[in-house]
């Protein structure tokens, strides 16, 4: 068996899930073989090491598959972690955990059902825009202390949120504008700013079976 010079991270640019993952490789400086997807048209390869078939799914190289883009983000971080994203000033792990865990259950569903109201009855979606406009009001008042979620410096929660919270703005982004959330909208601004985000939102060609994706590295960057 051949083992590939470097761990194997399939990926799809604006999957907000695939975004977190990316987040902390990229800070932590690990590099990868990226493999950009199409998802309506997932490779073979991807459905072997997952057979999920969603994104980001990392392929160690001692073939060990990593398949949650959370314990992606723990994977990396734990090998490296300038910036101490698992250790927050304010806060521990745990409580992180917890609020990253409501926002992929309570918030992810609100989202979708804001996104495409057409998939879902009139009521199912009044009731997202009441969960979804709860959910980031509550996210505004949790950064008015110190403009991040946990203390006074990015941490993981910060940084596995934003992907999400940007997803929403994005539905309508005038409306965004006219929210009363200047801190969640300055926290949301100063990372879409950032050199990280420009980082790992950067363009790749789709994978192409059989070839070997392009390198995505960087020499740790620093979080905004």
């Amino acid at each position: 068996m051949t083992v590939p010079a470097l761990p194997i991270l399939y990926s799809f640019r604006r999957c907000p899930y695939a975004m977190r993952a990316r987040l902390a490789l990229a800070h932590a400086g690990l590099a990868c073989e990226l493999r950009e997807i199409n998802l309506r048209n997932k490779p073979q390869a991807l459905l072997e090491a997952s057979p999920k078939g969603t994104v980001p799914v990392l392929v160690l190289q001692d073939g060990r598959v990593i398949e949650q883009s959370l314990e992606i983000m723990l994977h990396a971080l734990q090998s490296k972690d300038p910036d101490g994203w698992l250790a927050p000033t304010q806060g521990t792990l745990d409580d992180m955990l917890a609020l990253i865990g409501r926002n992929d259950s309570f918030f992810k569903q609100a989202l979708d059902r804001c996104k495409y109201p057409e998939r879902y009855t009139a009521e199912a979606v009044n009731q997202a825009q009441t969960d979804a406009l709860t959910w980031l009001a509550d996210l505004d008042a949790q950064l008015a202390e110190s403009g991040y979620l946990f203390g006074m410096n990015p941490s993981l929660a910060d940084m596995a949120l934003r992907p999400f919270v940007r997803q929403f703005a994005r539905i309508d982004e005038a409306q965004w504008a006219e929210q009363p959330w200047p801190h969640l909208q300055d926290w949301l601004q100063r990372w879409i700013d950032s050199a990280l985000f420009a980082e790992i939102m950067e363009t790749y060609p789709g994978w192409i079976p059989g070839t070997t994706g392009p390198t995505f590295s960087t020499d740790s960057v620093e979080s905004d």
